[in-house]
């Protein structure tokens, strides 16, 4: 597909997420059956490798036969896909990034080595190689706020000023104050904030979300970033309402964010993707996602 610009990566945009089988292997055919549920639902387009799909448990083959699916149904359906060649070591996310360029990703998504805290000039200097790999094909940064290097509004700055392919970021912007900063200082740069905060993110000028309330409902999700064009204090009541729930049954529990991703997956059960992670991480029992499916439908009617 043609390489994505900061100006149209826009919208809310839905993960895929690995189903896991009880030997814990991928189950290929479950996610095939995902990409498609996924292709139908309105949004603006698949990302691959984030939280949720677990990138730091896959290995090398499983990394390729996951992305020649994805890119197979996406072509055929016209969908524009984001690659996440995501991985703690920047020499394997290099070498997924040179594989993958050939199949002509919208964008990549990457994320900074993890062992040691990149400093600044370190931050530079990953981006430099990893751009020079990507060549035409633009970068987002996904500097989640669990990340031991979070990029500060100068920085981006420095990024952009030297790497024209960063076109956007997946954040939590902590505040306004910290959104206008990295708008005044990399005004080309698309701005994507978390799904639960997309509405409050739009009203700042926010580009759109790699969003966990797509996780939840995909149709619902993609509905609701319209509603925020057209009517954007009912689309901020339904923000609040999404937080409430999400506070009340989801946040407070002890399980990681990719837990709590496939957890609110099986409460809007519209794809078989299942709870299970890969070890050593612990995850959430399909019960518990039985038992708050009917109360996820009556706090928020509207994403189903």
């Amino acid at each position: 597909m043609k390489p994505l610009t900061h100006s149209d990566l826009r919208g809310t945009w839905g993960t895929l997420l690995l189903p896991i089988n009880q030997d814990e292997s991928i189950d290929f055919i479950r996610l095939a059956d995902q990409i498609d549920v996924l292709l139908g639902t309105g949004i603006q387009g698949i990302y691959t490798n984030g939280t949720a799909a677990e990138f730091y448990s896959q290995t090398e083959e499983e990394f390729d036969r996951i992305h020649y699916l994805l890119v197979e149904r996406c072509e055929k359906a016209r969908m524009p896909f984001q690659i996440g060649v995501n991985h703690t070591s920047a020499q394997i996310a290099l070498a997924r990034l040179k594989r993958t360029t050939q199949l002509k990703p919208g964008g990549f998504q990457v994320v900074l080595p993890d062992w040691y805290p990149l400093s600044d000039d370190e931050t530079l200097t990953f981006f430099e190689r990893i751009a020079e790999a990507a060549g035409s094909i633009g970068l987002v940064l996904y500097n989640p706020p669990h990340a031991k290097k979070l990029v500060g509004p100068e920085l981006y700055g420095r990024i952009c000023g030297t790497i024209p392919q960063l076109i956007g970021i997946k954040v939590a912007p902590p505040n306004k104050e910290w959104f206008d900063n990295v708008q005044q200082q990399a005004p080309n740069l698309a701005i994507f904030v978390p799904g639960h905060n997309l509405a409050t993110g739009f009203g700042w000028g926010a580009a759109g979300s790699y969003s966990n309330v797509a996780c939840l409902q995909p149709a619902g999700a993609a509905r609701w970033n319209q509603l925020m064009k057209t009517d954007l204090p009912a689309a901020l009541a339904l923000e609040g309402r999404i937080l409430a729930f999400l506070k009340r049954h989801i946040i407070p529990t002890d399980y990681c964010n990719a837990a709590k991703d496939k957890w609110m997956a099986a409460i809007g059960n519209w794809a078989d993707v299942g709870t299970r992670l890969r070890w050593p991480y612990g995850f959430v029992p399909e019960a518990e996602a039985k038992r708050l499916q009917p109360l996820a439908r009556e706090w928020l009617p509207e994403l189903f």
